[in-house]
């Protein structure tokens, strides 16, 4: 029989519930001392308890540890094992299906931590010992080992996996060819981690690797899609890899004949030629170079650094033609822009080229530069021509200071 409810007539000064904004509103004893508190204060006190935090924060409202969010970490180990690591792997199979892949990885380290740790089984003895026989059924559980190693193996195996495809998406390529490895330990026959161990060689550009775990895989699964597209990739990647590598090799084949014939050439019109280091002058693209760089009979032409010593300035010819003469570049780059007393005109000026031995041989300026090179006094230096122009009123005082120059030098 129920007792019959009571109704009490409301007082005149009730205020509705909720409203605390009248005065005398009482609040119920369990939030009386939230008053004390500003609402940012008691917003971090609720994030500290698991039910109502929206990130993870460890530590308690001392600084020290959340006890109740540890409590609930610890329920998380209350099975045996192998269910431990299925609950881990299922949330990570969840997280992994929304790509969160950070945080799959993690659940599927926790599985596999899970298989780790210590088993609660059933201990006789303990049981008669305890005084509480109750409280020890509780806390052990008879288990099959037989069928609870296989759960065991078959959680380790698929978390293993799963993980390695964590690696892959995160191309974290080593750590996923390592899961896939581990995985193969407890069954050879797995696919997935074939797959995933060659995607991630293919990744590394690691070619034989990768062949060699998908052919390992087709051999189980030869109709698998992914396993057939892989070794699709893996043979266009090997063809654009002997591609470039043919290409190169032409390319450096090619390179030494013209280097072969280049000297041919030079070695033919008697034109010394002599390097005085290993990083020579930056020309961009003004090299020695033949007309055909395959026919040692064409036209050969060179870099020339034309040197005006008393003004201490320069010009660059890029490319000066074996049949053409000093002369025939001066027409174009005479008169000088610095030359206010014009004393650079192509007939006042002399030139001249330093000899092997230090010396000096005047440059006709009507000659062929083939005449003056082919003499064998003289010789490019780091593949450049160097031709001393100097006024003719002026040439003498020149030639008599280079002499002593080089005369001190010695």
């Amino acid at each position: 029989m129920q007792a019959a409810a009571k109704h009490f007539p409301a007082k005149k000064d009730a205020v509705p519930e909720g409203d605390s904004s009248q005065p005398g509103a009482e609040m119920p004893p369990g939030m009386a001392t939230a008053r004390q508190y500003t609402a940012d204060e008691m917003w971090q006190m609720l994030n500290k308890s698991p039910l109502f935090m929206t990130e993870l924060d460890e530590t308690g409202e001392d600084g020290g540890e959340n006890v109740a969010l540890e409590a609930l970490k610890a329920l998380a180990y209350e099975g045996t094992r192998a269910e431990n690591a299925a609950s881990f792997r299922e949330q990570g199979n969840e997280n992994a299906r929304l790509k969160r892949w950070k945080d799959a990885r993690e659940f599927y380290d926790r599985a596999l931590g899970a298989l780790k740790l210590p088993q609660k089984t059933a201990d006789p003895k303990e049981r008669e010992e305890d005084p509480e026989h109750d409280l020890a059924e509780k806390d052990f559980v008879e288990l099959d080992e037989e069928e609870e190693a296989r759960k065991e193996k078959e959680h380790e195996e698929a978390s293993l996996v799963n993980r390695a495809l964590c690696n892959l998406e995160l191309k974290n390529h080593g750590s996923c060819n390592r899961d896939c490895a581990a995985a193969l330990k407890i069954n050879p026959l797995n696919v997935k981690a074939y797959y995933r161990s060659g995607m991630a060689n293919f990744h590394l550009d690691k070619l034989p690797a990768a062949s060699w775990s998908c052919d390992l895989g087709l051999k189980i699964d030869p109709t698998n899609k992914s396993l057939l597209l892989l070794s699709e990739k893996i043979q266009k990647r090997r063809d654009q890899i002997e591609k470039a590598e043919r290409e190169q090799r032409e390319r450096e084949e090619k390179a030494h004949r013209e280097k072969q014939t280049l000297a041919l050439a030079l070695k033919g019109r008697n034109i010394a030629t002599r390097s005085t280091t290993t990083a020579p002058p930056q020309l961009e693209d003004a090299v020695v170079q033949l007309e055909d760089p395959t026919d040692a009979a064409s036209t050969l032409s060179f870099p020339c650094l034309l040197l005006y010593p008393l003004h201490n300035q320069t010009d660059f010819i890029k490319s000066f033609a074996e049949d053409e003469s000093v002369g025939q570049h001066l027409e174009y780059i005479f008169p000088l822009p610095w030359d206010e007393d014009e004393q650079y005109m192509p007939e006042k000026v002399e030139c001249y080229i330093e000899t092997k031995t230090g010396g000096l041989v005047k440059a006709g300026k009507k000659m062929a530069l083939l005449r003056i090179l082919n003499t064998g006094k003289v010789e490019i230096v780091d593949s450049l021509l160097r031709i001393n122009v100097v006024p003719s009123a002026r040439a003498q005082e020149w030639v008599d200071n280079f002499k002593k120059i080089k005369a001190a030098a010695k």
